[in-house]
């Protein structure tokens, strides 16, 4: 039987070849033949939000797909762009915000315009590579939890972040053997307590990323069992447009409770008790701490 290590590394060793079989998948190549073919129609933020096929698109392949729905955060993020501090892509744990307000950045231009061969390039690769997490975790979420890491985990700068992106966060606790559970008054002291165990930096590290991915599949596998395809409760949270059910109003929701990024701030936001799988999952996008 194969194990979700051995699945992952063979899907690294021969990944040029699962790139193309994903790119050919129908689904994929219709999706990505009609972004191609209309994104350079698309010159402002409004005319995205406004057509559900490339904004769904968009965003899916920046893992933001279920937020579809919340075109008036969308539009948020967009016009306030990231060069100020406090514009709102810059104030979201989740670094994805940040990339696709950059993307989709209409006021660019050459190279760095959302509908420059580059930027469409980016954005179809990006579109690929989620599609490939997804496909394989059909048959194991644990390899799905370790291709999405690998891409994600180097674009984290905080510990927040480690807290804030549910799939992080569970290959972080597979690997050191923590509890999920963690109340609003530990956000501070654990976010800490995680960077001291994985230090961001071991991040940008080639060598050191692959060997904390060796680690999750290994203490993946110990946990749920090889190539488990019901990992008793460790659920993928799937960020695709077309896979996912999560209500759009938590975002809004969110959004609207923000007064402020300190962190002392959430004791008015979360309840006393332990974050749930859903919270974690629709707190990805506050930014915890100052």
């Amino acid at each position: 039987m194969s194990t979700t290590l051995s699945t992952y590394l063979g899907i690294e060793k021969n990944l040029a070849n699962y790139q193309k079989m994903t790119s050919n998948e129908p689904n994929v190549k219709g999706a990505t033949a009609y972004y191609e073919a209309n994104i350079g129609k698309i010159t402002s933020s409004d005319q995205l939000v406004s057509n559900y096929r490339l904004l769904s698109y968009a965003l899916d392949a920046y893992g933001l797909g279920k937020y579809t729905s919340d075109t008036a955060l969308v539009k948020k993020v967009l016009d306030e762009g990231t060069s100020s501090k406090t514009a709102l892509a810059n104030t979201l744990s989740n670094p994805n915000w940040k990339a696709f307000a950059n993307a989709f950045n209409f006021s660019a231009t050459g190279s760095s315009s959302p509908t420059s061969s580059t930027s469409v390039a980016k954005t179809t690769s990006n579109y690929m590579e989620q599609q490939l997490e997804t496909d394989q975790g059909a048959n194991d979420p644990g390899v799905q939890l370790a291709l999405y890491f690998k891409r994600v985990a180097p674009t984290i700068t905080t510990g927040y972040g480690l807290i804030g992106d549910q799939n992080i966060f569970d290959v972080v606790t597979t690997i050191f053997g923590l509890s999920s559970n963690i109340s609003a008054a530990q956000v501070d002291s654990e976010a800490k307590e995680l960077t001291n165990l994985m230090p961001l930096k071991d991040l940008q590290d080639p060598t050191k990323l692959n060997n904390y991915i060796e680690r999750f599949a290994a203490a993946y596998d110990a946990t749920y069992g090889p190539g488990s395809t019901n990992p008793g409760g460790l659920t993928v949270v799937n960020n695709n447009s077309s896979s996912t059910s999560t209500s759009s109003s938590a975002a809004t929701s969110i959004l609207s409770s923000l007064v402020s990024s300190n962190a002392s701030n959430l004791n008015g936001l979360l309840p006393s008790s332990s974050f749930s799988t859903g919270l974690i999952s629709a707190f990805q996008g506050l930014k915890f701490g100052g």
